[in-house]
């Protein structure tokens, strides 16, 4: 297993603050189709790059290294992206420009990646400047520091959840969410120190900071 992280730049929007992309050592950046062009017009070159090409012409220079897809096929960039991270070893992923753009059903896809890392032994969140959005499980907190600010949103992907929300303006204790209805939209920090935490279930953890 790789001690790095997978990043993956899709073709959604990415905040300015988010390229150049850091890297640390053992992280390896993924373009997935026209997230490529994200990349070279921050000056970055991508240690792979995968993708169909029906957004963007494939690069006639012979690098960066390449897998090319059919047009027909099952799996979106993206989800080819993930498979190929966990295929070369990687349980760690980071996913630029996969909110957002010009498809919500590429958004919602995206969400389901998450699901799919998740269940399958990864780790990983969507990323847009100041918006995270990952996953937590039965047994999982999420803890904010008192600097923190904006809003975070909870939303069960299980039919119900069960969690806790401390320091936060609203609180809950060992209170219920269900999939059907978004009683946990909208929470706003309050500079305490913040946690949700899951006592059953699976949920969906929307940060967005400075909003």
């Amino acid at each position: 297993m790789k001690d790095g992280c997978f990043i993956i730049i899709g073709a959604g929007d990415i905040a300015k603050e988010d390229l150049p992309v850091k890297l640390f050592p053992g992280d390896l950046l993924c373009a997935a189709d026209a997230g490529y062009r994200h990349l070279t017009a921050a000056g970055q070159q991508p240690d792979l790059l995968i993708g169909d090409f029906d957004s963007m012409e494939e690069p006639a220079s012979e690098l960066p290294p390449r897998i090319v897809l059919p047009t027909v096929k099952d799996d979106t960039d993206t989800g080819y992206a993930v498979r190929e991270g966990f295929r070369m070893g990687y349980r760690r992923f980071r996913i630029y420009g996969g909110i957002g753009g010009a498809r919500l059903s590429h958004t919602v896809a995206n969400i389901q990646l998450l699901s799919w890392i998740r269940e399958n032994g990864g780790e990983a969140e969507l990323v847009s400047g100041g918006t995270r959005l990952f996953i937590r499980s039965a047994g999982q907190s999420e803890h904010f520091d008192e600097r923190t600010e904006g809003t975070v949103s909870v939303f069960s992907l299980s039919e119900s959840s069960e969690i806790s929300i401390r320091g936060l303006f609203y609180p809950l204790d060992h209170g219920e969410l269900l999939r059907t209805w978004p009683l946990g939209v909208s929470n706003h920090f309050k500079g305490d120190p913040g946690e949700i935490t899951v006592h059953t279930g699976e949920i969906l953890i929307i940060l967005e900071e400075g909003s």
